[in-house]
């Protein structure tokens, strides 16, 4: 007599092969009687991982990208000429060395100094210390405000793009700054030098926490940053740009 064979199937997520009886997959661990309701609502794609279907990835995703429907035409071109723009900058930016101080002599760093001596004022209640630190947090907190008001207010994710690459190029411009806590070889405002007056901001923030020796390290962490969340302008501006077009096309 001969043995009947276990009817058989596939997990409709991993396709592993499974007994028609099995309650969850062995391959991919899912439970079957859960999937089925969760697919049925367009949550789960057996075509595309989990975590793209996740509510946190839909909500960024909306958020970040699907939130632009704009389709005049001359607004895509004036979209593709600041993302030019920003990708030929930032280039520059992005393969000159630390050390030249090209962010800090060029014509944005005299856009960001108003913010970094604005923020020293904002922040004498909270101390010395956060009063030498509130340049720095100016310069940085000004254009992330205003990537916020991109996201949230306006809902111009593409404007947001734009100030995430001004939020780089900041961070890039604060770097020699501190780049230079020790040598305190910068031309500071005044047309002197930190070795004329009593040092400079990250002289006196270093010296203050302790890690003077640190300002090499701590100059060229700060820069990569600025290089990778100006990379990411590029991404998230670029395909927005493509979206853009893609809808005048269409």
């Amino acid at each position: 007599m001969i043995a009947s064979e276990t009817p058989t199937t596939h997990c409709p997520k991993c396709q592993a092969e499974r007994v028609e009886e099995a309650t969850e997959c062995v391959r991919c661990g899912i439970i079957f009687a859960k999937y089925k309701p969760l697919a049925a609502m367009g949550r789960l794609s057996p075509a595309k991982p989990a975590f793209t279907q996740s509510e946190w990835f839909l909500t960024a995703k909306q958020w970040l990208i699907e939130s632009d429907t704009t389709t005049e035409s001359m607004t895509f071109y004036g979209r593709a000429a600041v993302f030019v723009a920003m990708v030929w900058w930032g280039w520059a930016f992005i393969t000159t060395p630390l050390e030249t101080n090209y962010t800090g002599e060029s014509f944005l760093h005299l856009i960001n100094l108003p913010f970094h001596e604005a923020g020293h004022v904002v922040f004498i209640p909270f101390g010395r210390f956060m009063t030498i630190l509130g340049g720095t947090l100016g310069q940085i907190l000004m254009p992330m405000i205003c990537l916020g008001t991109f996201l949230i207010k306006t809902r111009d994710p593409f404007g947001a793009s734009v100030a995430l690459w001004w939020t780089a190029e900041s961070l890039m411009d604060i770097a020699p700054y501190i780049n230079d806590a020790r040598a305190l070889d910068l031309m500071l405002i005044g047309g002197v030098t930190g070795k004329e007056t009593d040092g400079h901001d990250w002289n006196n923030i270093l010296t203050m926490l302790g890690l003077l020796e640190w300002d090499h390290r701590l100059a060229h962490l700060t820069y990569n940053l600025g290089i990778l969340l100006m990379l990411g302008s590029f991404l998230w501006g670029g395909a927005l740009l493509l979206r853009h077009y893609r809808r005048l096309t269409s």
